[in-house]
């Protein structure tokens, strides 16, 4: 089932985010007229489109087909990717029937250098479009929740938290000199700004005030990893699923149960729960359950394997604050959060390249969308928009990169036939989608032994 789960909310997520991409090529040319031949979502074999033509069909079109100026739209075999195939010009598709002909009007080559970057720059442009609408219109619509509180739960042994300074029940006072009131802002000011920096730290600390130092390699390193670098002060463990036939179904645990005690040991953090449970094997532990405004006792076996079949995290208790915006602030938050999460890829880049972290730690492919895509749907429609907000400005990130094959690429040789007045050889053209092609499908298939290796 979750194989399943995984699987559809990764099509769903892949669907939206290239036709947004491909929909700006191909809405751009259609501006400065030139001729689509395809709209393709997915690559290789055709399964199923339609055409003015020949209506709905299965497989591949006829080789001899005249589409007399009009596009087929399709649905490809491999949903990795997809592409609007113009007239006159070199791209996935490897096309070259026209070299040795005259140029159309209506064709990409017999269009100005600013028509040209404008239509590859357009599917860059609509995810950028995307991510600004989903994140202006989660502020406006919904606000945000605001966490009124600085204190740590339980530190971990041998988390990061520990390894920086950290304490269970440390109050965090000020960050680099600025005093923080809430979590967002700790958050933002210990591990998303100023990424790499050493930040002074200032807390409270059984009645005491305490300073030290946090080494910012260590910061940059708890940002990229999946454990969490902070847990958030008053917290108890919730569940946010329970698996089919299972001891905890067994035991009647339901979806968002909160756990008070387990084996008469108070909680404060999933992980103490994971921890108990799995220390327990095949021993039957007393628990007590918040159930709504209900508290429920009842008692659970886990498994040889330590495990009770369900999913868990943390759920905040203490005070919370919601701020509403504006339609234009919404919008300004919205642009401010673009640019947060972009210097964040970017600093997650450079970290990778400096060999601060490990690629697999800092990217993901197929797997993990798949995987991510399924855990925020879990959460509700607003962080499933969250996340293909965010997914959809790495997109752009990516592929505006000036890298053979990518829009960057495109922009960067029509900028230099822009200057040198002419277009450059065929041959050198598709050269250089051949070995961008082949970096590509490296650096796909590297990716996906990562996000397997990782699972």
């Amino acid at each position: 089932m979750e194989f399943f789960n995984s699987t559809i909310y990764f099509i769903i997520t892949i669907g939206i985010l290239v036709f947004i991409h491909e929909f700006g090529h191909f809405i751009a040319a259609k501006i400065c007229k030139m001729r689509t031949e395809v709209f393709a979502i997915g690559f290789g074999k055709r399964l199923i489109g339609w055409n003015k033509i020949n209506g709905f069909t299965f497989g591949n079109l006829p080789a001899e087909i005249d589409m007399q100026g009009h596009t087929d739209y399709r649905i490809s075999l491999l949903p990795l990717g997809g592409y609007v195939k113009i007239s006159g010009m070199v791209d996935e598709s490897m096309d070259k029937s026209f070299v040795n002909k005259e140029p159309q009007p209506y064709e990409f080559r017999s269009k100005s250098t600013i028509q040209k970057l404008f239509v590859i720059t357009a599917g860059v442009m609509m995810n950028l479009t995307l991510t600004l609408v989903v994140f202006a219109g989660i502020n406006f619509f919904q606000g945000k929740q605001v966490f009124m509180t600085t204190t740590l739960g339980e530190v971990q042994k041998d988390s990061f938290a520990e390894e920086a300074g950290f304490q269970s029940g440390d109050k965090i006072l000020e960050i680099n000199e600025v005093e923080v009131d809430n979590w967002e802002q700790t958050i933002n000011l210990l591990l998303l700004d100023k990424m790499g920096v050493d930040k002074n730290i200032k807390i409270e600390r059984g009645g005491e005030i305490v300073a030290f130092s946090i080494d910012g390699k260590l910061l940059t390193d708890a940002s990229q990893q999946k454990q969490i670098f902070l847990p958030l002060g008053e917290t108890l463990p919730m569940v946010s699923e329970v698996f089919e036939d299972s001891p905890a179904g067994d035991a009647g645990i339901a979806k968002f149960d909160i756990f008070l005690s387990i084996d008469y040991q108070k909680l404060y953090s999933s992980a103490k729960a994971i921890e108990i449970i799995s220390s327990n094997k095949n021993k039957e532990i007393p628990l007590v359950i918040l159930r709504g405004e209900d508290t429920v006792k009842t008692s659970v076996i886990p498994g040889i394997d330590g495990k009770i079949g369900i999913r868990i995290g943390d759920a905040y208790t203490g005070i919370v604050e919601f701020e509403t915006y504006g339609f234009f602030e919404s919008i300004s938050l919205g642009i401010e959060d673009i640019i947060l999460y972009t210097n964040l890829t970017f600093s997650s880049l450079g970290s990778v390249i400096r060999g601060d972290i490990e690629f697999g730690s800092a990217f993901g492919g197929p797997v993990r969308i798949a995987q991510f895509a399924a855990h925020s749907a879990d959460l509700g429609i607003v962080p499933f928009l969250r996340f293909i907000a965010m997914l959809s400005l790495t997109l752009a990130i990516i592929n505006i990169m000036p890298f053979p094959v990518l829009d960057g690429g495109h922009f960067v040789v029509i900028l230099i036939e822009g200057i040198i007045k002419r277009e450059l050889p065929i041959k050198l053209k598709i050269a250089i989608q051949n070995f961008g092609f082949i970096i590509l499908l490296i650096l796909m298939a590297f990716i996906l032994y990562n996000d397997i290796l990782h699972l």
